[in-house]
């Protein structure tokens, strides 16, 4: 027997997948992320000779390199087929130094999809090593670890243990502090607008909104005394339809999705958080059997990706789809536009085959999966679908001189809303229909008011918008939105206030630090213009040594500047009621990667910790302790017993404090759109709609 070849991916995962497609002659193993990287415990560039990092294998990972060196040696052919992008290529590159493989062969394997087709037809056509993608790597890692290495040990002398700066976090906790000021400093503006209830032979009520009279347009008034003097003139009028004007519009669909806008709208109408989105969209890229001819396939594109564009396969397998699914107006293939800035190595992210329906695999995918996907699958469907068409109607009314408008909207032909609707468009959907009514008709008003508003202030930035404005502003790529916004709430500049993120006393300090003494590093266009300089380094048109030679200098005069310049600042931890059982001292709140906890303020005296007790006033069946809320160690909120772990019962919904009628079990709350109450008791089966008995879960 022949040796065999090895093929190297990032995960285990993704390795299961492989195995089963290219056969005995393969041998599939994992590197698990980066193998080879800067250390953790010092800075690990040389800034005085040319930036030189000191590469060193990854702590925990020397037996696995050294297995992966016995493979390599006895295999015919070693590929790299970790990721495709910048870090994948970097990882390929650690790998190659490492056993020994000349990057110059064609060692290198990359697929945009984890399919039979896809990683056979990439394994034929293997390539060299991208050195630019591992340049514009290196300077971004490069550059991260100076300013993180550099800054941090400042804040930590000035502030507290344990902070942090980053050169895309810092940008991303100044934007929330700076739209919290304008919030603080927002002053509201009075203003009154009119409105009135119209009526036309009895048919339903519909609103027409004042906006001027004769020719001045008048919409709002500065205060209720014009608006009410309004009211009062219109009241004594009567009305009449003075002009119909009818209009269609039609809107085209969104593009697939790339990874900004799949967090955005996983956000917004599923409700996942930025890390979660990630998450469970690496699962369905790695591969998941689903049984059937399939087997175990990946079910969508890479999801690291701001490329718009589609494959010409993919294309034609939609319009299969549309056209056996729809009647034929409902078909209008199309390609998007990529923004300049995007990296179009591949992809947008879509269904690697879009016959494998939501619905038909459902089983066969946990509940996040299946939301997902149904996601990603709906959205590309519609961007290969046709216009959705309103018919428009816009009556002014005539009140002896005064103007009134209404308007009207419904959906002529639904387009691809058939597939898919965009958050911000549901409320259109439901249309705003006006009665018959005929130029010159008299009509009815049967109510008139004023109504008096303030202007509001601009909204606290949500996980979506902020990943909007991060990508509209050239923030970051892909690939950091999701770790930046972990990181802040960990590092605790920013708290989760339901969906708002609210930034903390900690968050305003240290971004006045860097406002004040690391400017270029808080400063939007200078990030930005970084970013498109690394991605000059991705396209060969700029040294990556010499992106670091231009930044360096004046960074270290601003870093010795700071050292001298900074004051040390005290943050009072946040007082809690709960007292110290050892010492008799109200504990503080203090922040963990795992999140908040309390401790003693007398430290290092009294070193006592406690965690957070949040119960739900639900008895243990199994021992009587009282059910509390708890949080695993990837943040997944469950219900468990206040005696673990001697006690081990555990609940993944919220239980509440009714009894099952049927076998006296505990009740729990589902989640999710149409949630239920359903019994805990394994083989009970009770359940009924949900009534608002603890209002919702969190």
């Amino acid at each position: 027997m022949g040796k065999k070849k090895l093929l190297i991916v990032e995960s285990p995962s993704k390795a299961d997948t492989i195995k089963k497609y290219v056969g005995k002659d393969y041998s599939v193993m994992a590197s698990v992320g980066h193998i080879i990287d800067l250390p953790k415990s010092q800075l690990g560039v040389d800034v005085d000779n040319d930036f030189k990092p000191k590469y060193i294998t990854i702590r925990g990972k020397g037996d696995l390199l050294t297995q992966l060196k016995k493979e390599a040696k006895a295999a015919s052919e070693v590929y790299l087929a970790t990721d495709p992008d910048r870090e994948g290529e970097a990882i390929s590159w650690h790998l190659a130094n490492a056993l020994n493989i000349d990057i110059n062969s064609k060692c290198r394997v990359t697929f945009n999809e984890i399919t039979k087709n896809a990683v056979k037809n990439a394994i034929k056509e293997p390539r060299t090593i991208d050195m630019d993608l591992v340049d514009a790597q290196q300077a971004r890692r490069v550059l991260d670890r100076i300013v993180g290495y550099k800054i941090s040990p400042i804040l930590w002398d000035k502030v507290k243990k344990g902070l942090s700066a980053g050169r895309v976090q810092s940008v991303a906790v100044r934007m929330i502090c700076d739209r919290e000021e304008e919030i603080i400093n927002f002053t509201p503006r009075e203003y009154w607008t009119v409105e009135a209830e119209l009526s036309a032979d009895g048919k339903k009520p519909f609103i027409a909104k004042y906006f001027g009279r004769d020719d001045k347009k008048e919409a709002e008034f500065e205060n209720g005394e014009q608006a009410n003097k309004t009211v009062e003139e219109i009241r004594k009028s009567s009305f009449t339809v003075e002009k119909i004007k009818n209009t269609e519009t039609a809107k085209n669909p969104p593009p697939p999705f790339t990874t900004s806008t799949l967090q955005q709208d996983a956000a917004r109408k599923i409700n996942f958080q930025t890390a979660k989105t990630m998450q469970t969209a690496q699962g369905l890229y790695e591969g998941v059997n689903i049984g059937g001819k399939y087997g175990t396939v990946g079910l969508i594109t890479y999801m690291r990706t701001d490329s718009l564009r589609i494959s010409k396969e993919a294309q034609e397998e939609a319009v299969a789809y549309i056209s056996e699914t729809y009647e034929k107006e409902y078909l209008a293939p199309r390609q998007y536009k990529t923004k300049k800035s995007a990296q179009d190595a591949h992809e947008a992210i879509r269904p690697t085959n879009v016959f494998i329906t939501p619905d038909s695999i459902k089983a066969k995918l946990t509940n996040d999966q299946y939301k997902l996907y149904k996601l990603i699958w709906e959205r590309f469907v519609a961007s290969q679908m046709a216009a959705v068409v309103y018919s428009n109607t816009n009556v002014t009314i005539d009140a002896d001189g005064h103007k009134l408008r209404a308007s009207g909207t419904t959906v002529k032909f639904k387009g691809f809303t058939a597939v898919y609707t965009e958050g911000s468009d549901e409320a259109k959907e439901k249309g705003r229909v006006l009665p018959n009514l005929s130029e010159g008709q008299a009509i009815n008003c049967t109510k008139i008011s004023a109504k008096q508003h303030f202007t509001q202030a601009p909204p606290r930035f949500t996980e979506a918008s902020l990943v909007h404005e991060l990508e509209e502003n050239g923030i970051g790529r892909p690939s950091t939105y999701a770790p930046t916004i972990s990181t802040i709430l960990a590092r605790g500049y920013v708290v989760r206030n339901k969906k708002q993120l609210v930034p903390t006393e900690l968050g305003f300090v240290t971004t006045d630090i860097m406002k004040n003494n690391f400017k270029n590093i808080v400063d939007i266009e200078f990030t930005a213009e970084m970013e498109n300089e690394l991605d000059r380094v991705e396209e060969g048109k700029q040294n990556w040594v010499n992106v670091l030679r231009d930044f360096y200098p004046d960074f270290e005069k601003n870093l010795e500047t700071a050292m001298k310049n900074i004051e040390k600042i005290k943050i009072k931890d946040e007082e809690s009621d709960v007292i110290c059982d050892k010492c008799g001292r109200k504990m503080v709140y203090k922040l963990s990667k795992f999140g908040k906890f309390l401790a003693c303020p007398g430290y290092p005296e009294c070193k006592n910790t406690m965690t957070i007790r949040e119960g739900t006033g639900v008895e243990c069946p199994k021992c009587g302790g009282e059910i509390l809320v708890k949080k695993s160690r990837k943040g997944k909120t469950y219900y468990g017993c206040e005696h673990s772990p001697k006690c081990d019962f555990i609940l993944w919904y919220k239980p509440i404090k009714e009894k099952c009628p049927v076998c006296g079990g505990i009740l729990m709350e589902t989640r999710g759109k149409n949630p239920k109450i359903i019994c805990s008791s394994e083989g009970c089966g009770y359940e009924e709609k949900k009534k608002s008995v603890n209002g919702n879960d969190g």
